[in-house]
This record gives structure tokens, C-alpha cells and sequence, in this order.
């Protein structure tokens, strides 16, 4: 799945800090993400995405790997921990004037505990405190539709395999 964020007309760039802990008591950090990771985050994304690729007749076991490993980028994808383990992942990077939030990934005993509300929700406060909007793609028919739905994303377009959502910033909270 792959997702991004808008910005005014301007390109701008989400920077990933070294580390953010959670500021949503989940116990989870994000860190930058190094050369190293490629290829567990190439796993992950195998493992993760494989149900709904075979259910679109898409899945390639070499391409779904390889796809990860043309655009990883140490510069802007942050890696998810919990305790010393790597849960997950997620990209935002800038492209054009937008910003995609893309390989967003959590380790199937992750899924399904908040763990990806929590990682959505901060990422998505940095991009409102910069007024971004956040634009991302989701296979047709995937769980994670309606997390980002549940996170304001609204259908922009879609196509057969892809559906592209985006959501606009929100004003702070009082």
C-alpha cells in the first residue's frame, strides 16, 4: 500500500527523526530506518501484502520483494519497534507536490491491536502541523482501506487493482 502527503503548492519533506517514541502509550518507536533493514522490510512486505495480491491473481514472489528493495529509502522511511523487534514500517516521501505515505507494513502479530491507528495518527499530526495533505494508494479490496478511512482519507480515484485515497490537514485541537 502506498500513501502520501499534499502540501500547498510546494514540495515539502516530512523529515523522519532518529527516533519518536509513542506519544499514544502503545509502547512502540519509530526510528530511521538503515541499508540494513531492506531486505527484513522486503520480507515483511511479502508476507503482508501476499493474501491480497493472490486474490488480485498479482502476486509475483520475486517482483512483491523487489518492488520494495527499488524504492527503499533510508531518508524517508522509519522503521517501527517494539522492545528490540521491528514491527512494521512506513515511507513518507515527497513526490512532486505531494507526499506519499507508502509501504506502511506491520508484522501479522501486530495487526489488529491499534498498532497502526497509533503509527497513522502520529505521523499524520506532524502533517497537519505543516498543513499537508496526505495522499496514499491501497490494493482494491485490502483490511487497510478502513483504517485510513477511520483516519478522515477519502477516495480520490481508483482503477481495477488500486484504490487512491487522500486526506487534507485538520486544524489542531484546542
Amino acid at each position: 500500500m502506498d500513501a502520501g502527503v499534499v502540501g500547498s503548492g510546494t514540495r515539502a519533506d516530512v523529515p523522519v527523526p532518529e527516533r519518536t517514541a509513542s506519544a499514544h502509550g502503545t509502547g512502540w518507536v519509530l526510528r530511521r530506518a538503515v541499508a540494513a533493514d531492506v531486505e527484513e522490510i522486503a520480507e515483511l512486505r511479502a508476507t503482508v501484502m501476499r493474501p491480497d495480491l493472490e486474490r488480485l491473481g498479482r502476486y509475483d514472489e520475486h517482483r512483491v520483494r523487489q518492488r520494495l528493495r527499488d524504492s527503499f529509502s533510508t531518508q524517508h522511511t522509519s522503521i517501527i519497534v517494539i522492545g528490540h523487534e521491528l514491527a512494521g514500517c512506513v515511507t513518507v516521501r515527497p513526490a512532486g507536490d505531494r507526499q506519499w505515505l507508502e509501504h506502511f507494513y506491520l508484522a501479522p502479530r501486530h495487526q489488529g491491536r491499534g498498532l497502526g491507528s497509533a503509527v497513522l495518527r502520529t505521523l499524520l499530526e506532524r502533517t497537519d502541523e505543516q498543513g499537508l495533505t496526505v495522499a496514499l494508494d491501497v490494493l482494491q479490496g485490502s483490511a487497510a482501506r478502513r483504517l485510513y478511512e477511520r483516519h478522515g482519507f477519502v477516495v480520490e480515484a481508483q482503477d481495477p487493482i488500486d484504490v487512491f485515497m487522500v486526506r487534507p490537514p485538520t486544524a489542531s485541537a484546542p
